[in-house]
């Protein structure tokens, strides 16, 4: 199930750091790491979801006493939950931080709906993309080599059924927000330094509800378990990662869901082992089978058998190479091989004719095995 994240070591402040350090920490860290800037989008997220926690004093209460943030469901703490373990009723909103904010001082303008920048003309949108869930899944060896469709068990947000995700009250709306007149953004400074920021009561919606749902405290979701079937292909590694775009939380008002990343874990298999695309076999043949050669028949991963012949005088370790033979890749072009590695045996309880047999042998050997020693 999906780790919980540390907000603090997220953000690069301490426990007790006041709100207006988490606020510089996090202006400071989203200027480096917003998209706009040739940052990276996940990180940006992640900071946004840490600051959205910490720099609300109930969130961030609840934060410190749980672990997580519930969104005011009531729920119990300790539940597994989306991506980065976050349960809740309604869970929260991603800060949509503007340019303008991060960079007014500089640039002088608000972003722009076309990602420019513009002496107050920009608008920040409320509205989000759903957040990406992260879920494990373990699988038999020949499964991974195979492909299989699996469930998995995704908790994810879903429209309230009470208010139908408006979350209003039945029988009320949300009301057009006086702070910015409906626009989700107000302006500060004036002339060309003039720049726009996301409303701080309506955070970029444009409404407020004034009397929210009780079932999902005016979220407008809920967050239960539904049942996702996924199709993993053949030749999944441990500890790959596959992506199912948009089977993760829904967006907001229309806007495209996140997308579900499932990672998988392959079982021990009792004598192969796995490199990439190459499967590796290790294969215990007798001191005689070494010695003299011998042809074995082996069962190739996926299915099927194939013969081996083992060359007189094969050494232990030495590892024979059929190509093909092993994990389909990823990418669908074949197969990887299958490597051999032969393991000689030792007898180690011999009769005493075997022992007698063996001494015959040795005596009758020419070759010093140790003369590079003198």
């Amino acid at each position: 199930m999906p780790a919980t994240k540390n907000y603090y070591d997220i953000l690069g402040v301490k426990k007790d750091a006041s709100a207006e350090e988490v606020k510089k920490a996090f202006r400071r860290l989203a200027r480096k790491h917003h998209p706009d800037t040739g940052g990276s989008e996940e990180k940006f997220k992640e900071l946004n979801e840490a600051y959205e926690v910490l720099s609300d004093a109930e969130k961030r209460s609840q934060y410190d006493q749980y672990g997580a943030y519930f969104g005011g469901s009531g729920a119990p703490p300790g539940g597994p939950g989306g991506a980065g373990g976050w349960p809740g009723g309604g869970g929260f909103n991603y800060q949509q931080v503007d340019l303008g904010d991060l960079f007014g001082d500089i640039f002088g303008g608000g972003r722009s709906e076309a990602g420019g920048f513009a002496g107050g003309t920009g608008r920040a949108s409320g509205v989000h993309r759903g957040r990406d869930l992260t879920y494990e899944v373990t699988l038999g060896f020949d499964e991974a080599l195979t492909g299989v469709s699996t469930r998995v068990d995704v908790q994810r947000a879903e429209t309230c059924a009470v208010c139908k995700g408006s979350g209003a009250k039945p029988g009320t709306s949300p009301t057009t927000c006086s702070t910015c007149g409906g626009s989700g953004h107000v302006s500060e400074g004036q002339g060309m330094f003039a720049f726009s920021r996301p409303c701080p009561r309506c955070r970029g919606k444009g409404t407020v509800i004034e009397s929210p749902c009780t079932a999902c405290k005016g979220a407008g979701r809920g967050v239960r378990v539904k049942p996702v079937t996924v199709n993993v292909p053949p030749g999944v590694t441990d500890g790959g990662k596959l992506r199912f775009k948009g089977k993760g939380d829904p967006g907001e008002a229309g806007a495209p869901a996140g997308d579900l990343y499932v990672v998988t874990h392959i079982e021990r298999h009792p004598y192969l082992t796995r490199d990439g695309a190459d499967v590796i076999m290790e294969l215990p043949i007798t001191i005689t089978e070494a010695a003299l050669g011998a042809q074995i028949t082996i069962p190739v991963p996926g299915g099927g058998k194939v013969k081996l012949k083992i060359a007189p005088g094969t050494s232990d370790g030495a590892v024979h190479r059929l190509k093909g033979k092993g994990a389909p890749r990823l990418t669908g072009a074949g197969h990887g091989d299958l490597k051999v590695k032969m393991k000689v045996l030792i007898p180690t309880a011999l009769t005493a004719e075997q022992k007698e047999l063996l001494r015959r042998f040795e005596s009758s050997r020419s070759e010093d095995v140790r003369s590079h020693l003198v």
